[in-house]
């Protein structure tokens, strides 16, 4: 049976929205279909999945642009000019919109642009072809390359054009094209595609860490992404990227834990998982990617704590281990301990702790530094001492909420 030819896109909320209408129909009323939505929110709006950021491409110049936006009260921001970009806001949503462009010189790592009046010139130099899909306000579809709405149902992520080319103009494109197949794609990643980064996988490291760790997140992110970081491994891409992970074994269980019972993918614990817990790795690996302090924070007190997991734990120790580790760090412990199990797992016992992981509420520690002083202790750090001390007892007794009881022990001390 044939497919009918796809020329539509259902009119969506977000094209109907206030700040939309009013961006498009300004753009429009200087010079009639000169503004299109483009990229991820079509990709994504065909595919019915959620869209969040919405690109316009325009064959208008940046400066006119701003000008006819700011005359109809848009704030416009220019967060892009070396590529043709500004950011309207209008109506409380954001708008990025970019003047067609050609790519005039290019080192892998910045361009420098023309612009252009050719929606297919523009398409050209954009990355794969299920991402130059253009669609106008009335939901009319545009594919200039004329394959991007075939890769899109076929579920098919190929660059357009000559792959090294288009690799060679941005390298960070190597780790797209492993994203977009974990999230887009289906089956092995294109064979044209893995060729041509493993021919240009040395470019990643003219590639910023904040670019590669921004886009190894969302990477990790997608349901699904054992063939693409399979894939990534077979290349070599892996070990430019990530070259102190240890292997896969414990991250494909992890995943494979989370799809069969249903948990959103957990970005970090993924990370973990390769690592094996090896503190010198991991702080490496934290340098060289340059996280947020509390993403370091996550990652080495995973790495660092070394409770032990292999046992079940009661009611009571369960309520101390979570107390002393918190409930993130238990979590992530919890987590990676299930999938070390593999087939041995207990997945009843394991999914019942995470659950009551999810419903404990950490206990008060009911004494402070003002008690300890009015029964007649100096300040100082003997209140400290105490303090300490008098907590240790609290988690040993199960965190007795009776305050007098409490109490009595402090006298002891």
């Amino acid at each position: 049976m044939a497919i009918e030819p796809l020329t539509h896109l259902p009119v969506q909320p977000w094209m109907r929205h206030d700040g939309a209408q009013k961006v498009m129909s300004a753009l429009n009323r200087v010079r009639s279909g000169s503004a299109r939505y483009v990229g991820g929110c079509v990709r994504n709006a065909l595919l019915g999945y959620p869209v969040d950021d919405i690109d316009i491409a325009t064959q208008l110049t940046p400066d006119v642009v701003t000008q006819v936006l700011k005359e109809k009260g848009v704030a416009v921001h220019p967060t892009g000019l070396d590529h043709g970009t500004v950011t309207a806001v209008a109506s409380g949503r954001t708008y990025e919109i970019t003047s067609l462009r050609r790519d005039v010189e290019t080192d892998g790592r910045r361009a420098v642009i023309e612009f252009t009046e050719d929606w297919a010139e523009d398409a050209g130099r954009r990355d794969f072809h299920l991402n130059a899909l253009y669609a106008d306000n009335w939901g009319r579809l545009y594919d200039p390359t004329g394959e991007g709405i075939e890769d899109l149902r076929a579920r098919r992520i190929r660059f357009i054009g000559d792959a090294d080319t288009r690799l060679r103009e941005d390298y960070l494109r190597i780790l797209r094209f492993f994203r977009f197949s974990a999230w887009y794609g289906s089956g092995t990643p294109n064979m044209e595609g893995l060729a041509a980064c493993t021919r240009q996988r040395q470019g990643l490291e003219s590639v910023s860490a904040e670019r590669i760790w921004m886009e190894l997140k969302k990477l990790f992110a997608a349901r699904d992404p054992r063939r693409s970081v399979e894939a990534m491994a077979k290349t070599g891409v892996l070990s430019i990227v990530l070259p102190d992970s240890y292997g896969l074994e414990l991250f494909n269980q992890v995943v494979e834990i989370e799809l069969r019972e249903r948990y959103a993918p957990d970005v970090m614990v993924r990370l973990i998982s390769m690592f094996s817990k090896d503190i010198e790795r991991v702080d490496r690996t934290m340098q060289q990617l340059k996280m947020s302090n509390k993403e370091k924070k996550r990652l080495r007190s995973a790495t660092l704590d070394r409770t032990d997991f292999s046992n079940q734990f009661d009611d009571v120790q369960f309520r101390k281990v979570l107390y002393r580790l918190g409930r993130q760090t238990f979590h992530d412990r919890a987590r990676l301990a299930w999938a070390a199990r593999g087939d041995k797992a207990n997945n009843g016992y394991w999914r019942d702790l995470v659950q009551a992981l999810s419903e404990w509420e950490r206990p008060e520690f009911p004494i402070c530094g003002d008690d300890v002083v009015a029964v007649g202790v100096k300040p100082g750090p003997v209140v400290g001492r105490i303090l300490k001390e008098l907590e240790i007892w609290w988690i040993e007794q199960d965190f007795p909420e009776d305050v007098s009881f409490v109490a009595r022990r402090m006298r002891q001390l």
